[in-house]
């Protein structure tokens, strides 16, 4: 019995489907579902659920294989009864908006949505053996169970204190594992806390029975992987209650991404693992479960896959699942927008083996057979079609004709030479009248890519000359999509040279990325052959705040120098100011002094006698100043005390 991993917080969701593995389902960034045939390696259904850009697919689970109905169907014999095939239909979909919603591959429709059970993101949906009841845990920390024939929640329960990451259901359907970072065992009868395991710091991810035996024989073990952690735990569930710690590990690469198992029936059948790791490595383990191991367990085989390219260049693997004999895989690999599906045999024997694969001409081929079973519509003869080609644009450049009337000269239908070309384009510099604006630029685009295809660097320097933006957006906007790619190729060229040409490519790059941006994005390795262009304009742009602050430092500079010239200036006029200020103000002081007792004291004849008093005092104590005013009192004593 095998066990395939579908819910994946740490990449985009897969899973193959069950038994057969005739399908991979896989969820990509943009939230829709699509569906590959493994036996044919084409792609075979893809569905866009209504909220995918909102609530994007968080998990992934095939239900387990059933008879469906795909319509009427004749009468069988009773010979072939018996014989009836189940098929792998229901897939469960967890979202970010709290929703489930179940999709059937034989229909290729919508199955059913349940809704209204969580109030957060579903993190992991597992089936019940049954196929009727369906489990999922949530951000708000609950597990609801769903009835499938109803569509509505049979139970919900509260789990864990933080957000449940992971569930299992054991083979028999007797038992439940949930995990945030506590493992959690329930009864599903009951809904009663059966048994807590501890042993991760960080949110568990993955969980996987490991064997089908009960546990009051003490053989039930299971598996756990957490992220950011290279070790896959094993758990004993022990009828004593003494199973705290983890019994086995298993050592990896990186944390875990993808699993699969084959489960152990008897101790004296060994438990079979697949696991890849977020590093793009498969792991392969083999190994008995009779009781704790205290060393850690590296893989019995390690299998990479790289490119045939000069430099090899590895490429991820996404999932893999195990075959009946010992030694066969499926695996997928390369991207997730068009995995490559495989079949073949590893020799377990070696401890690491690297698969060599050319991924682009094996996706060039699929693409190939998959258009040529699409038919291919009606179309009005006078209509044109542009295609971008199969992904790699290795296609010649391709120029249409250019036969208008306004070429004619005569009655000569010859094609103009590249040097009248050019004539006509030194003409357009200097200046010329609205009529021949169409007729210069559709020559500046056929000269641009007869540039480009000869490289002929005369031909592009004269091109790329002009100044004018009107100019440049017309004839970057008559360019054929085959020619985009390598002439964003020679800008980037060109921007690696001098800086007055620079400041000209830019203007093209602008009118480029302002016109044909959707046909770039539509490129499979674009990343690669823009990584140049994208690492000059970052180096450039840091170079650009490194001289912002130099230009502010030396303004700063310049304007400390400027100031002492003007400063002195306006020091001696400060300076005049103040000593006439205060001569004014010592003046008025002293006027407004006298005056004060005139108009407010009442016994203005006592005040002149003893003005009259202190100025004898003053001429006898020589020169002493009017700041002793109110000291009178205090030298009386004084001079009693000579006196005596």
């Amino acid at each position: 019995m095998a066990a395939d991993s579908g819910s994946s917080s740490l990449g985009l969701p897969c899973a193959f489907s069950p038994k057969s593995r005739q399908y991979l389902a896989l969820c990509a960034q943009d939230g829709r579902l699509r569906i590959w045939n493994t036996e044919s390696k084409t792609f075979h259904q893809e569905y866009v659920p209504s909220a995918h850009l909102s609530a994007t697919c968080t998990c992934i689970a095939w239900g387990p294989c059933r008879t469906a109905k795909e319509g009427p169907q004749r009468k069988k014999r009773k010979s072939d009864a018996g014989q009836v095939e189940e098929k792998a239909d229901l897939l469960a979909l967890g979202t970010a908006a709290g929703t489930v919603i179940i999709y059937s591959t034989l229909k290729g429709a919508l199955h059913c949505t349940l809704d209204g059970g969580h109030c957060g993101g579903v993190n992991c949906v597992q089936w019940h053996p049954e196929g009727s009841l369906l489990y999922s845990g949530s951000d708000d920390t609950h597990i609801v169970e769903w009835d499938l024939q109803t569509g509505k929640t049979r139970c919900k329960w509260k789990a864990d204190r933080a957000s449940v990451t992971s569930l299992c259901v054991s083979p028999d359907g007797k038992l439940l594992l949930s995990a945030g970072h506590i493992i959690k065992m329930w009864d599903l009868e009951t809904k009663e806390l059966y048994r807590k395991f501890t042993g991760h710091s960080t949110a568990v991810t993955t969980l996987r029975f490991a064997t089908t035996r009960p546990p009051e024989s003490n053989g039930l073990y299971f598996l756990s992987g957490a992220a950011h952690d290279r070790l896959l735990s094993v758990w004993q569930v022990r009828d004593d209650g003494k199973d705290k710690n983890s019994v086995v590990s298993f050592t990896l690469t990186d944390e875990p991404q993808h699993i699969d198992l084959f489960t152990s029936n008897n101790k004296e059948e060994a438990v079979r693992l697949a696991v890849v790791c977020k590093d793009g490595q498969l792991h392969l383990f083999e190994h008995f479960l009779n009781g704790p191991c205290k060393k850690p367990l590296s893989p019995s085989c390690t299998v990479q896959i790289s490119g045939v390219e000069d430099s090899p260049v590895p490429v991820p693997l996404l999932a893999a699942a195990l075959g009946a004999d010992t030694q066969g895989l499926l695996l997928a690999y390369g991207s997730h927008l068009q995995p490559v599906m495989e079949r073949t045999e590893i020799d377990t024997e070696e401890r690491h083996i690297c698969l060599t694969r050319d991924v682009k001409t094996t996706i060039s081929l699929s693409v190939e057979t998959s258009i040529s079973k699409v038919k291919t519509p009606i179309v009005n003869a006078k209509s044109k079609i542009l295609v971008p080609g199969l992904p790699g644009h290795k296609a010649p450049l391709k120029v249409a004709p250019v036969a208008s009337e306004k070429r004619k000269k005569g009655s000569d239908t010859r094609e103009m030479s590249i040097e009248e070309r050019l004539g006509e384009i030194n003409l357009s510099v200097s200046g010329t009248t609205k009529g021949t604006s169409s007729l210069q630029t559709d020559n500046c685009a056929v000269l641009l890519v007869q540039g480009l295809e000869s490289k002929d660097s005369q031909i592009l320097n004269k091109v790329f000359q002009t100044r004018k933006e009107l100019f440049i957006k017309k004839t970057v906007s008559r360019l054929p999509l085959p020619a985009v790619l390598p002439l964003v190729e020679e800008i980037t060229k060109r921007l690696q040279g001098h800086p007055y040409m620079a400041v000209l490519m830019v203007r093209w790059l602008k009118a480029v990325l302002i016109h044909h941006t959707s046909y770039l994005a539509s490129l499979p390795d674009l990343v690669s052959q823009l990584g140049v262009l994208y690492h000059m304009i970052e180096c450039r742009v840091k170079m650009f705040h490194k001289l912002t602050k130099l230009h502010g430092k030396l303004f700063l500079f310049t304007t400390q120098v400027a100031t002492p010239d003007s400063s002195d200036t306006v020091t001696d006029v400060d300076h005049t100011a103040k000593l006439v200020y205060e001569e004014e103000s010592s003046d008025e002081e002293a006027s407004g002094d006298e005056g004060l007792p005139d108009e407010d004291s009442d016994n203005w004849e006592d005040e002149e006698a003893m003005e009259e008093d202190k100025a004898g005092k003053d001429m006898d104590e020589d020169g002493r100043t009017e700041s002793k005013e109110n000291g009178d009192s205090d030298m009386e004593p004084e001079n009693e005390s000579e006196e005596e």
